[in-house]
């Protein structure tokens, strides 16, 4: 739990810094472990190679309410984003990838 707590306050300070997608990243990475941590308390077993939240919250054996559900959901979509990019061409020198301009 630590090391998700550790996550957490990266967030927090990437927010603070205005690096948007990695606060994306690192708050979906900690509360990945905190559900694969709670999956492995109650089935007494490893979790699965998942970062589905809304798939590991069910397994927890967690019922968020829909505040919450809308919450893990849209955190899920948008962290797809960070860890799998889709280029469908190079960027050019100054180019927008995913609605970011890379420059």
């Amino acid at each position: 739990m630590a090391s998700a707590q550790y996550d957490l306050e990266t967030a927090e300070h990437m927010f603070h810094s205005g690096r948007y997608i990695y606060t994306v990243f690192m708050c979906h990475l900690g509360l990945e472990k905190i559900l694969k941590a709670r999956i492995a308390q109650v089935a007494e077993k490893e979790p699965p190679k998942s970062h589905d939240l809304e798939y590991l919250v069910s397994l927890g054996g967690l019922t968020p309410d829909k505040e919450t559900e809308r919450y893990i959901a849209e955190l899920t979509n948008l962290s797809v984003v960070t860890r799998y990019p889709v280029i469908s061409r190079a960027p050019s020198r100054s180019s927008h990838v995913n609605g970011l301009r890379v420059s």
